[in-house]
This record gives structure tokens, C-alpha cells and sequence, in this order.
């Protein structure tokens, strides 16, 4: 017998100059223009014994959440594994104090006010 099991997406974003990996369970273009949905945030069991600081920041930020929108050009990378792992916030490489203004996904058309 064949065992059915839903899909674990690992996100990879950035917010505020850090690198955030999620893991959910649904990943779907939104209904908003420019943003993905990440529904049924997973995060790891809790022990009386490990404590996790990271995933518990995580966890508290997230807390109440039912789904998450994220603007698309944020996302570093979406990867669909076998099972979940340790949700986390890294610093982003580059070392850069400078943020990118974030670009549009789709350039305006040059035709503006020309007819």
C-alpha cells in the first residue's frame, strides 16, 4: 500500500536585511499581485529537554498565523523536501548596510505618454 503524504516546502526569503527559512505545508501564487502564500507553517516538537532559541523567535513571531504573504521579489528560494527541518533567521550575506529598493516584477512600458 502506497502511503500518502503531503508535501513540505522549505522557504527561503529576505526580511529586514535577514535570511528566513520556513517550512509550510502550502505554497500558492496569491490572490494579491505580487506575493506568494505560505499556508500551515510547520515548526519542530516541542521537548521538555531541547530548546531551540532560533525556531522559538520564529515561532512567536508567527504565532496566530494562519498564512503569511510574502512579496515575491523577497523570495530567495523554494525547495519541496521529504520532511521539515529547523525554521530559522540567518544573518544575509554580503555584509551590505544597504537595502535594494525593491524593483517591480514587470518593468513599466517605455510607451508612456506617447501616442
Amino acid at each position: 500500500m502506497s502511503k500518502i503524504t503531503k508535501s513540505i516546502y522549505r522557504v527561503l526569503f529576505v526580511n529586514q536585511g535577514k535570511l528566513y527559512e520556513l517550512y509550510a505545508r502550502s505554497i500558492h501564487q496569491a490572490d494579491l499581485y505580487g506575493f506568494i502564500e505560505v499556508e500551515e507553517l510547520i515548526f519542530g516538537e516541542h521537548s521538555s529537554v531541547l530548546v531551540n532559541p532560533a525556531e522559538e523567535r520564529l515561532q512567536s513571531e508567527f504565532a496566530g498565523v494562519r498564512r503569511t504573504f510574502i512579496p515575491v521579489y523577497s523570495v530567495v528560494r523554494i525547495d519541496e523536501v521529504e520532511r521539515e527541518g529547523v525554521s530559522k533567521i540567518r544573518p544575509s550575506e554580503g555584509g551590505d548596510n544597504v537595502t535594494p529598493f525593491p524593483q517591480p516584477a514587470f518593468p513599466p512600458s517605455g510607451n508612456r505618454g506617447k501616442d
